[in-house]
């Protein structure tokens, strides 16, 4: 196993991401435009793109492990992160290993912000939703009669003590 097999994992990885990044632009527009039908086709697409990076990012992950553990001859407990990664990779292959690794973080990085904005208008047409709701529904009434308890005397005490008097 060399590096270049983990280099190409990280490309298909960001051309995936790539991928998910412009379905996020779809979903934008879509929660702009409010259309629900689209919207949940556009979630299918979403898991479908979800499902295949988790499947690649456990390849890769494997793939790492297995190759810093031959390189340094001993077992790791913890996880193998791509720095441990490049730190034992032939120098002639380190930079290629940065590369395709800044490339992926950067993409990450255009759908996480891409994914916020989404949240944002998500929370916003729910409020919008929850506000035509509730011009809708019929407000609950403040009736002016008196209650049970009232009628029979019983007063409701306000945390006030038997004796109330300012000196």
């Amino acid at each position: 196993m060399t590096t270049k097999s983990i280099v190409s994992i990280l490309n298909k990885l960001r051309a995936l991401h790539e991928s998910l990044y412009t379905v996020s632009m779809k979903k934008t527009d879509i929660l702009k435009s409010g259309t629900v039908t689209e919207l949940d086709e556009l979630l299918k697409e979403e898991q479908s793109h979800l499902a295949a990076i988790v499947r690649l990012d456990e390849q890769r992950e494997q793939l790492v492990t297995a190759y810093v553990e031959r390189a340094t001859n001993e077992r790791r407990s913890g996880r193998v992160t791509m720095t441990d990664l490049i730190d034992v990779a032939p120098e002639e292959e380190q930079q290629a290993l940065v590369e395709a690794r800044e490339r992926l973080v950067e993409t990450i990085e255009r759908l996480q912000v891409q994914n916020e904005l989404n949240q944002q208008l998500t929370f916003q047409s729910l409020q919008f939703v929850n506000l035509s709701l509730g011009m809708v529904r019929p407000q609950e009434q403040t009736t002016m009669n008196y209650s049970k308890d009232e009628v029979q005397g019983i007063r409701q005490s306000k945390g006030l003590g038997s004796f109330d008097s300012q000196a």
